[in-house]
Protein backbone atom coordinates (compact mmCIF):
# COMPACT_ATOMS: atom_id res chain seq x y z
CA UNK A 1 0.00 0.00 0.00
CA UNK A 2 2.70 2.24 0.92
CA UNK A 3 4.84 1.67 -2.35
CA UNK A 4 1.82 2.49 -4.52
CA UNK A 5 1.27 6.03 -2.46
CA UNK A 6 4.95 6.74 -3.06
CA UNK A 7 4.65 6.11 -6.90
CA UNK A 8 1.80 9.33 -7.37
CA UNK A 9 4.09 11.14 -5.36
CA UNK A 10 6.47 13.51 -5.67
CA UNK A 11 10.47 13.77 -4.24
CA UNK A 12 11.74 17.02 -4.05
CA UNK A 13 15.80 17.32 -3.45
CA UNK A 14 16.90 20.08 -1.77
CA UNK A 15 21.03 20.57 -1.89
CA UNK A 16 23.12 22.90 0.19
CA UNK A 17 26.89 23.14 -0.12
CA UNK A 18 29.59 22.20 -2.23
CA UNK A 19 29.83 20.68 -6.29
CA UNK A 20 29.89 17.20 -4.82
CA UNK A 21 26.59 17.51 -2.96
CA UNK A 22 25.00 18.62 -6.19
CA UNK A 23 26.80 15.74 -7.87
CA UNK A 24 25.56 13.37 -5.19
CA UNK A 25 22.22 14.96 -5.83
CA UNK A 26 21.93 14.26 -9.20
CA UNK A 27 23.14 10.55 -8.75
CA UNK A 28 20.21 10.27 -6.17
CA UNK A 29 17.76 11.68 -8.23
CA UNK A 30 19.16 9.64 -11.05
CA UNK A 31 18.57 6.52 -9.55
CA UNK A 32 14.71 7.65 -8.40
CA UNK A 33 14.17 8.06 -11.90
CA UNK A 34 15.27 4.70 -12.68
CA UNK A 35 12.98 3.80 -10.26
CA UNK A 36 9.85 5.48 -12.08
CA UNK A 37 9.49 8.41 -9.52
CA UNK A 38 8.38 11.58 -9.66
CA UNK A 39 11.44 13.33 -9.05
CA UNK A 40 11.80 17.45 -8.74
CA UNK A 41 15.49 19.20 -8.02
CA UNK A 42 14.54 21.92 -5.40
CA UNK A 43 10.76 22.92 -6.45
CA UNK A 44 7.17 21.61 -4.80
CA UNK A 45 6.96 18.08 -3.72
CA UNK A 46 4.94 16.41 -0.76
CA UNK A 47 8.41 14.00 0.06
CA UNK A 48 11.76 16.01 0.62
CA UNK A 49 14.94 15.34 0.77
CA UNK A 50 17.27 17.71 2.09
CA UNK A 51 21.37 17.40 1.01
CA UNK A 52 23.09 19.35 3.55
CA UNK A 53 26.32 20.42 4.44
CA UNK A 54 28.45 20.22 7.31
CA UNK A 55 31.74 21.69 6.30
CA UNK A 56 31.46 25.47 8.89
CA UNK A 57 29.49 26.98 10.90
CA UNK A 58 27.84 29.05 8.69
CA UNK A 59 27.10 26.31 6.26
CA UNK A 60 25.58 24.37 9.36
CA UNK A 61 23.34 27.04 10.04
CA UNK A 62 22.01 26.84 6.71
CA UNK A 63 21.50 23.10 6.95
CA UNK A 64 19.83 23.25 9.94
CA UNK A 65 17.52 26.09 9.54
CA UNK A 66 16.50 24.09 5.70
CA UNK A 67 15.34 21.14 8.02
CA UNK A 68 13.53 23.23 10.79
CA UNK A 69 11.55 24.73 7.59
CA UNK A 70 10.44 21.62 5.91
CA UNK A 71 9.69 20.01 9.63
CA UNK A 72 7.31 23.28 9.97
CA UNK A 73 5.78 22.24 6.47
CA UNK A 74 5.52 18.69 7.59
CA UNK A 75 3.57 20.14 10.67
CA UNK A 76 1.62 22.29 8.57
CA UNK A 77 0.62 19.89 6.27
CA UNK A 78 1.92 20.90 2.75
CA UNK A 79 4.96 18.06 2.90
CA UNK A 80 4.00 14.46 4.23
CA UNK A 81 8.16 13.13 4.91
CA UNK A 82 11.20 14.75 5.47
CA UNK A 83 14.32 13.14 5.14
CA UNK A 84 17.58 13.94 5.57
CA UNK A 85 21.30 12.89 4.09
CA UNK A 86 24.55 14.87 3.53
CA UNK A 87 27.43 15.78 5.77
CA UNK A 88 25.77 17.48 8.52
CA UNK A 89 23.93 14.22 8.58
CA UNK A 90 26.77 11.98 8.78
CA UNK A 91 28.73 14.38 11.44
CA UNK A 92 25.80 14.40 13.78
CA UNK A 93 22.92 12.14 13.21
CA UNK A 94 22.51 11.34 17.18
CA UNK A 95 22.36 14.92 17.75
CA UNK A 96 20.18 15.78 15.51
CA UNK A 97 17.86 12.41 15.84
CA UNK A 98 17.50 14.22 19.45
CA UNK A 99 17.08 17.84 18.60
CA UNK A 100 15.04 17.31 15.53
CA UNK A 101 12.94 14.18 16.02
CA UNK A 102 10.15 15.12 13.61
CA UNK A 103 12.74 14.12 10.62
CA UNK A 104 11.44 10.97 9.68
CA UNK A 105 14.57 9.49 8.86
CA UNK A 106 18.77 10.37 8.98
CA UNK A 107 20.88 9.11 6.23
CA UNK A 108 24.81 9.69 6.27
CA UNK A 109 27.33 10.40 2.99
CA UNK A 110 27.30 6.32 2.23
CA UNK A 111 23.89 5.34 2.66
CA UNK A 112 22.44 5.69 -0.88
CA UNK A 113 21.36 2.47 -1.44
CA UNK A 114 19.35 2.69 2.20
CA UNK A 115 17.58 6.13 1.46
CA UNK A 116 16.81 4.81 -2.02
CA UNK A 117 14.86 2.05 0.10
CA UNK A 118 13.01 4.40 2.05
CA UNK A 119 11.76 6.11 -0.85
CA UNK A 120 10.43 2.72 -2.04
CA UNK A 121 13.42 2.65 -4.53
CA UNK A 122 16.32 -0.22 -5.53
CA UNK A 123 19.94 0.68 -5.67
CA UNK A 124 20.95 -0.31 -9.22
CA UNK A 125 24.75 -0.55 -9.90
CA UNK A 126 24.17 -0.95 -13.62
CA UNK A 127 23.47 2.55 -13.60
CA UNK A 128 26.98 4.04 -13.73
CA UNK A 129 27.06 7.76 -14.99
CA UNK A 130 22.83 7.85 -14.89
CA UNK A 131 22.25 11.18 -13.49
CA UNK A 132 19.56 14.03 -13.45
CA UNK A 133 21.71 16.40 -13.88
CA UNK A 134 20.73 19.97 -12.51
CA UNK A 135 23.58 22.53 -14.15
CA UNK A 136 22.81 24.17 -16.95
CA UNK A 137 23.40 21.63 -20.06
CA UNK A 138 25.98 22.74 -21.33
CA UNK A 139 28.65 21.83 -18.38
CA UNK A 140 28.30 19.37 -15.13
CA UNK A 141 30.49 18.29 -12.48
CA UNK A 142 32.60 14.81 -12.42
CA UNK A 143 33.61 13.49 -9.40
CA UNK A 144 36.37 11.33 -9.50
CA UNK A 145 37.23 10.30 -6.33
CA UNK A 146 35.49 10.60 -2.81
CA UNK A 147 36.39 11.49 0.56
CA UNK A 148 40.34 12.70 1.97
CA UNK A 149 43.36 11.07 3.43
CA UNK A 150 44.89 14.49 4.25
CA UNK A 151 45.42 15.33 7.87
CA UNK A 152 44.80 18.75 7.45
CA UNK A 153 44.00 20.37 10.67
CA UNK A 154 40.90 23.07 10.69
CA UNK A 155 38.89 20.24 7.94
CA UNK A 156 36.12 17.70 8.88
CA UNK A 157 36.03 16.67 5.38
CA UNK A 158 37.72 13.16 6.34
CA UNK A 159 35.41 12.90 9.20
CA UNK A 160 32.01 13.17 6.59
CA UNK A 161 33.53 11.73 3.39
CA UNK A 162 35.96 9.05 5.03
CA UNK A 163 39.17 8.07 3.42
CA UNK A 164 40.61 8.60 0.01
CA UNK A 165 39.06 6.83 -2.74
CA UNK A 166 39.10 7.10 -6.42
CA UNK A 167 36.66 5.99 -9.19
CA UNK A 168 38.18 3.62 -11.95
CA UNK A 169 39.06 5.77 -15.38
CA UNK A 170 36.84 3.52 -17.16
CA UNK A 171 33.52 3.92 -15.37
CA UNK A 172 34.60 8.11 -15.41
CA UNK A 173 34.78 7.84 -18.65
CA UNK A 174 31.85 5.91 -19.55
CA UNK A 175 29.95 8.89 -17.17
CA UNK A 176 31.40 11.37 -19.54
CA UNK A 177 30.29 9.74 -22.80
CA UNK A 178 27.05 10.04 -20.86
CA UNK A 179 27.12 13.50 -20.33
CA UNK A 180 28.52 15.03 -23.88
CA UNK A 181 25.62 12.54 -25.17
CA UNK A 182 22.91 14.80 -23.14
CA UNK A 183 24.51 17.84 -24.69
CA UNK A 184 27.30 18.54 -22.10
CA UNK A 185 31.01 20.21 -23.37
CA UNK A 186 31.91 20.82 -20.34
CA UNK A 187 33.27 18.45 -17.40
CA UNK A 188 34.32 19.95 -14.23
CA UNK A 189 36.63 17.36 -12.56
CA UNK A 190 36.05 17.72 -8.44
CA UNK A 191 37.20 15.85 -5.85
CA UNK A 192 38.00 16.78 -2.36
CA UNK A 193 42.02 16.10 -3.77
CA UNK A 194 42.20 15.66 -7.64
CA UNK A 195 46.15 15.18 -7.34
CA UNK A 196 45.56 12.05 -4.59
CA UNK A 197 43.90 10.29 -7.79
CA UNK A 198 44.38 6.91 -8.76
CA UNK A 199 47.11 6.09 -5.49
CA UNK A 200 44.69 3.73 -4.05
CA UNK A 201 43.59 1.78 -7.64
CA UNK A 202 46.45 2.54 -9.65
CA UNK A 203 49.86 2.60 -6.68
CA UNK A 204 50.46 5.90 -8.58
CA UNK A 205 48.91 9.69 -9.33
CA UNK A 206 47.31 9.03 -12.16
CA UNK A 207 45.53 12.31 -12.67
CA UNK A 208 47.17 12.91 -16.01
CA UNK A 209 46.29 9.37 -17.37
CA UNK A 210 42.79 10.51 -16.88
CA UNK A 211 42.90 13.63 -18.55
CA UNK A 212 44.49 11.74 -21.68
CA UNK A 213 41.48 9.27 -21.49
CA UNK A 214 38.69 11.74 -21.01
CA UNK A 215 39.88 14.11 -23.87
CA UNK A 216 39.20 11.09 -26.48
CA UNK A 217 35.11 11.65 -25.31
CA UNK A 218 33.64 13.21 -28.36
CA UNK A 219 31.56 16.09 -27.74
CA UNK A 220 33.19 16.69 -24.53
CA UNK A 221 35.34 20.66 -25.41
CA UNK A 222 36.45 21.86 -21.96
CA UNK A 223 37.93 19.79 -19.07
CA UNK A 224 38.64 21.87 -15.94
CA UNK A 225 40.31 20.84 -12.73
CA UNK A 226 38.66 21.85 -9.46
CA UNK A 227 40.46 21.38 -5.89
CA UNK A 228 44.40 20.22 -6.05
CA UNK A 229 46.17 19.91 -3.37
CA UNK A 230 50.12 21.38 -3.50
CA UNK A 231 51.68 18.81 -1.84
CA UNK A 232 52.74 15.87 -4.04
CA UNK A 233 51.20 17.72 -6.94
CA UNK A 234 51.67 15.27 -10.20
CA UNK A 235 53.95 17.44 -12.43
CA UNK A 236 52.48 15.40 -15.65
CA UNK A 237 48.66 17.07 -15.19
CA UNK A 238 50.86 20.72 -17.02
CA UNK A 239 52.26 18.51 -19.58
CA UNK A 240 48.59 17.40 -20.45
CA UNK A 241 47.07 20.76 -20.27
CA UNK A 242 49.89 21.69 -22.74
CA UNK A 243 49.08 19.13 -25.15
CA UNK A 244 45.70 18.63 -25.05
CA UNK A 245 43.24 21.62 -25.97
CA UNK A 246 40.51 20.57 -24.53
CA UNK A 247 41.89 20.79 -20.49
CA UNK A 248 41.09 24.04 -19.88
CA UNK A 249 44.77 25.97 -18.40
CA UNK A 250 42.84 26.40 -15.48
CA UNK A 251 43.44 24.90 -11.67
CA UNK A 252 41.76 25.31 -8.47
CA UNK A 253 44.28 24.75 -5.78
CA UNK A 254 43.12 25.83 -2.27
CA UNK A 255 46.66 26.90 -0.51
CA UNK A 256 44.42 28.15 2.63
CA UNK A 257 47.66 30.04 3.74
CA UNK A 258 51.51 30.70 3.81
CA UNK A 259 52.94 31.86 6.77
CA UNK A 260 54.79 29.03 7.75
CA UNK A 261 54.18 28.95 11.28
CA UNK A 262 50.40 28.71 10.40
CA UNK A 263 51.33 25.82 7.58
CA UNK A 264 52.93 23.95 10.27
CA UNK A 265 50.06 24.23 12.43
CA UNK A 266 47.74 23.44 9.85
CA UNK A 267 49.61 20.17 8.85
CA UNK A 268 49.34 21.25 4.96
CA UNK A 269 53.34 19.42 4.88
CA UNK A 270 54.60 22.56 2.52
CA UNK A 271 56.48 26.25 3.71
CA UNK A 272 56.10 29.56 1.57
CA UNK A 273 59.55 28.69 -0.15
CA UNK A 274 58.07 24.86 -1.27
CA UNK A 275 54.54 26.26 -2.52
CA UNK A 276 55.80 29.53 -4.56
CA UNK A 277 58.54 27.78 -6.24
CA UNK A 278 55.51 25.27 -7.00
CA UNK A 279 53.33 27.93 -8.40
CA UNK A 280 56.53 29.34 -10.67
CA UNK A 281 56.70 25.52 -11.60
CA UNK A 282 52.99 26.47 -12.66
CA UNK A 283 53.45 29.23 -14.60
CA UNK A 284 56.57 28.15 -16.51
CA UNK A 285 54.97 25.08 -17.49
CA UNK A 286 51.48 26.85 -18.88
CA UNK A 287 52.53 30.53 -19.38
CA UNK A 288 49.03 31.60 -19.07
CA UNK A 289 47.83 29.33 -17.02
CA UNK A 290 44.81 30.88 -14.73
CA UNK A 291 44.98 29.95 -10.83
CA UNK A 292 42.53 30.15 -8.34
CA UNK A 293 42.97 29.49 -4.99
CA UNK A 294 41.34 30.07 -1.55
CA UNK A 295 42.51 31.38 1.99
CA UNK A 296 41.91 30.76 5.67
CA UNK A 297 41.92 33.73 7.76
CA UNK A 298 41.37 34.16 11.31
CA UNK A 299 43.61 30.40 12.28
CA UNK A 300 43.94 30.14 15.76
CA UNK A 301 47.52 32.11 16.41
CA UNK A 302 47.58 33.64 13.61
CA UNK A 303 49.44 37.25 14.70
CA UNK A 304 49.12 40.60 12.58
CA UNK A 305 52.70 39.15 11.33
CA UNK A 306 51.41 35.86 9.96
CA UNK A 307 48.49 38.32 8.08
CA UNK A 308 51.18 40.81 7.14
CA UNK A 309 52.97 37.69 5.19
CA UNK A 310 49.97 36.43 3.85
CA UNK A 311 48.88 40.01 2.62
CA UNK A 312 52.17 40.31 0.84
CA UNK A 313 52.57 37.31 -0.63
CA UNK A 314 48.86 37.50 -2.44
CA UNK A 315 50.34 41.27 -4.00
CA UNK A 316 53.19 39.26 -4.78
CA UNK A 317 51.81 36.21 -6.54
CA UNK A 318 48.44 37.94 -8.31
CA UNK A 319 46.43 35.12 -8.43
CA UNK A 320 43.68 35.21 -11.38
CA UNK A 321 40.96 34.14 -8.89
CA UNK A 322 41.22 34.11 -5.34
CA UNK A 323 38.41 33.22 -2.42
CA UNK A 324 39.01 33.87 0.99
CA UNK A 325 36.96 32.10 4.01
CA UNK A 326 37.09 33.20 8.04
CA UNK A 327 38.22 30.24 10.22
CA UNK A 328 35.76 28.15 11.77
CA UNK A 329 36.19 26.21 14.96
CA UNK A 330 35.05 22.64 13.98
CA UNK A 331 34.83 19.85 16.71
CA UNK A 332 37.00 16.69 16.68
CA UNK A 333 39.66 18.15 14.06
CA UNK A 334 43.08 18.89 15.40
CA UNK A 335 43.01 22.16 15.59
CA UNK A 336 39.81 21.93 18.10
CA UNK A 337 42.59 21.56 20.61
CA UNK A 338 43.82 24.95 20.22
CA UNK A 339 42.52 28.20 21.49
CA UNK A 340 40.12 29.81 18.65
CA UNK A 341 41.58 33.34 19.82
CA UNK A 342 41.64 35.68 16.73
CA UNK A 343 38.11 37.76 17.43
CA UNK A 344 35.48 37.38 14.98
CA UNK A 345 35.49 41.11 13.76
CA UNK A 346 39.20 40.67 13.52
CA UNK A 347 38.75 37.71 10.95
CA UNK A 348 36.19 39.84 8.98
CA UNK A 349 38.42 42.56 8.47
CA UNK A 350 41.18 40.35 7.20
CA UNK A 351 39.02 38.60 4.75
CA UNK A 352 37.38 41.90 3.78
CA UNK A 353 41.41 43.29 3.65
CA UNK A 354 42.48 39.96 1.44
CA UNK A 355 39.77 40.68 -0.70
CA UNK A 356 39.81 44.07 -1.47
CA UNK A 357 43.37 43.87 -2.69
CA UNK A 358 42.55 40.76 -4.90
CA UNK A 359 39.61 42.82 -6.22
CA UNK A 360 42.59 45.38 -7.37
CA UNK A 361 44.66 42.47 -8.56
CA UNK A 362 41.56 41.24 -10.94
CA UNK A 363 40.61 44.89 -12.15
CA UNK A 364 44.26 45.41 -13.23
CA UNK A 365 43.82 41.74 -14.90
CA UNK A 366 40.84 42.53 -16.58
CA UNK A 367 42.03 46.12 -17.90
CA UNK A 368 44.21 43.87 -20.05
CA UNK A 369 41.82 42.09 -21.70
CA UNK A 370 40.27 44.53 -23.75
CA UNK A 371 40.87 44.57 -26.84
CA UNK A 372 41.33 41.11 -26.64
CA UNK A 373 39.26 38.00 -28.42
CA UNK A 374 38.20 34.89 -26.24
CA UNK A 375 36.49 32.15 -27.28
CA UNK A 376 33.30 32.07 -24.44
CA UNK A 377 31.07 29.68 -23.82
CA UNK A 378 27.14 31.14 -22.80
CA UNK A 379 26.11 29.77 -19.87
CA UNK A 380 22.68 31.97 -19.49
CA UNK A 381 20.80 34.88 -20.42
CA UNK A 382 20.17 37.27 -17.37
CA UNK A 383 18.43 40.40 -17.62
CA UNK A 384 19.57 42.17 -20.55
CA UNK A 385 22.65 40.24 -21.03
CA UNK A 386 23.64 37.08 -22.14
CA UNK A 387 26.29 36.07 -19.56
CA UNK A 388 29.28 33.57 -20.75
CA UNK A 389 32.46 32.50 -19.58
CA UNK A 390 36.40 32.19 -20.87
CA UNK A 391 38.49 28.78 -20.67
CA UNK A 392 40.11 31.06 -17.44
CA UNK A 393 36.66 31.11 -15.64
CA UNK A 394 34.59 28.56 -13.65
CA UNK A 395 30.66 28.89 -12.95
CA UNK A 396 29.65 30.59 -10.12
CA UNK A 397 32.86 31.81 -9.01
CA UNK A 398 34.64 33.00 -11.35
CA UNK A 399 34.73 35.91 -13.73
CA UNK A 400 31.68 36.51 -16.42
CA UNK A 401 31.73 37.68 -19.81
CA UNK A 402 28.33 39.74 -20.10
CA UNK A 403 27.06 40.55 -23.71
CA UNK A 404 24.41 43.55 -24.35
CA UNK A 405 21.39 40.99 -24.89
CA UNK A 406 19.69 44.41 -26.58
CA UNK A 407 21.89 44.60 -29.51
CA UNK A 408 22.90 40.80 -30.30
CA UNK A 409 21.32 37.13 -30.46
CA UNK A 410 23.43 34.15 -29.03
CA UNK A 411 22.45 30.79 -28.12
CA UNK A 412 22.87 29.53 -24.39
CA UNK A 413 25.49 26.19 -24.56
CA UNK A 414 27.16 27.32 -27.53
CA UNK A 415 30.30 28.81 -28.37
CA UNK A 416 30.69 32.23 -29.13
CA UNK A 417 34.20 34.20 -30.23
CA UNK A 418 33.58 37.46 -27.59
CA UNK A 419 35.78 40.19 -28.08
CA UNK A 420 36.39 42.40 -24.54
CA UNK A 421 35.25 46.04 -24.73
CA UNK A 422 35.39 46.69 -21.56
CA UNK A 423 36.04 45.50 -17.88
CA UNK A 424 35.63 45.83 -14.44
CA UNK A 425 36.97 44.32 -11.25
CA UNK A 426 35.09 40.89 -11.78
CA UNK A 427 33.52 41.00 -14.82
CA UNK A 428 34.06 41.23 -18.73
CA UNK A 429 31.80 43.38 -21.14
CA UNK A 430 32.09 41.92 -24.49
CA UNK A 431 30.43 41.83 -27.83
CA UNK A 432 30.24 38.59 -30.68
CA UNK A 433 32.93 39.05 -33.14
CA UNK A 434 30.97 38.74 -36.56
CA UNK A 435 32.29 35.42 -38.60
Amino acid sequence: MRTKTLKKNKINVVTLGCSKNVYDSEVLMGQLKASGKDVAYEEEGNIVVINTCGFINNAKEESVNTILDYVQRKEEGSVDKVFVTGCLSERYKPDLEKEIPDVDQYFGTSDLPILLKALGADYRHELIGERLTTTPKNYAYLKIAEGCDRPCSFCAIPLMRGKHKSTPIEDLVTEAKKLAEKGVQELILIAQDLTYYGLDLYKKRNLAELLKELVKVEGIEWIRLHYAFPTGFPMDVLEVMNNEPKVCNYLDIPLQHISDSILKSMRRGTTQAKTTRLLKEFRAAVPNMTIRTTLIVGYPGETEEDFQTLKDWVQEMRFERLGCFTYSHEENTHAYNLEDNVPEEVKQARATEIMDIQSQISWELNQEKIGETFRCMIDRKEGNYFVGRTEFDSPDVDNEVLIDATQFYLKTGEFVDIKIIDAADFDLYGEPVKQ
